[in-house]
């Protein structure tokens, strides 16, 4: 197996990031490299015991963070882990192979939810089987959990100038813009979130901003952004839920749609003269 270096990026996980460094040790990859936020809390501490290769971010935020392990990695094939996925025994071996046999530039995993502990947790389930967990090529994955090839970095760059809440937007729109071909494999790798409505609040107005950000950089984006948002996750989605009997995730994707949106307007109104 071609030697992977795992980049872990994490801020203040010391609830989740032993779990997720022993699982990633059961994949014997060639290096483990994790670039922490400044966390206040245990995460280093729990970090040395899998790693030596440690690096802080002090002006900290994941685009930045994703770039720096990836300077870091001496292999030619990175994988990108966060410290809330927990993942097989070989897992990497999996994903590497979605990337060759697919003739990707970079690989997403399939996505399940870790523990299933309230309704949120189980509409967002049923949104990864829906609408991600479908191996082929896309438009638009996410940064993490997925494999690399290095060789995709002497064109595109995670961009923190761009965008400093959402990696993947900024990221995965200049990977079109570069012909790169990515998608998602046959690998399904565990993503452990809270079940409460507040925490999935507070990372949908998260995601709004990113959103924000990234049209502030790319005006011309703004249309497509707002169908996405309001059209797809609102229209179409919705429309494909139902036809799936799956009426919880309605009530996900509107929730998830209007958080962005107000998120994303409130964003760029605050930034419009700056």
């Amino acid at each position: 197996m071609n030697k992977i270096s795992v980049v872990v990026v994490v801020k203040n996980e010391f609830k989740k990031i032993k779990r997720c460094l022993q699982s990633i040790k059961k994949n014997n990859p060639d290096e483990i490299i994790v670039v922490d936020g400044d966390s206040s809390d245990s995460t280093v501490t729990i970090a040395k015991n899998f790693t030596k290769k440690i690096f802080i971010s002090k002006n900290s935020n994941l685009t930045r963070d994703r770039q720096i392990g990836v300077d870091r990695s001496k292999n030619e094939i990175i994988a990108m882990i966060d410290g809330d996925h927990v993942l097989k025994k070989n897992d990497l071996k999996s994903l590497l192979k979605d990337l060759k046999n697919f003739n990707f530039d970079m690989v997403q995993s399939q996505i399940q939810v870790f523990r299933i502990s309230s309704f949120m947790n189980k509409a967002e389930n049923d949104w990864y089987d829906l609408f991600h967990n479908t191996p082929g090529k896309k438009k638009m994955i996410g940064g993490a959990p997925a494999i690399y090839k290095k060789s995709i970095f002497k064109k595109v760059k995670f961009n923190d100038r761009i965008t400093k809440s959402l990696e993947d937007i900024d990221f995965i729109y200049n990977l079109r813009k570069k012909n790169l071909v990515f998608g998602v494999g046959h690998t399904k790798i565990s993503q452990d979130h809270s079940g409460r409505l507040k925490d999935y609040l507070k990372k949908f107005l998260w995601y709004g901003k990113g959103d924000g950000e990234f049209i502030k950089k790319n005006p011309s984006q703004f249309a497509k952004t707002f169908y996405h948002l309001f059209i797809r996750y609102l229209l179409i989605y919705n429309i494909k839920a139902m036809l799936n009997f799956k009426f919880n995730l309605v009530f996900f994707l509107t929730f998830q749609s209007l958080v962005r949106i107000y998120s994303m307007i409130k964003y760029l109104l605050f930034n419009l003269k700056n």
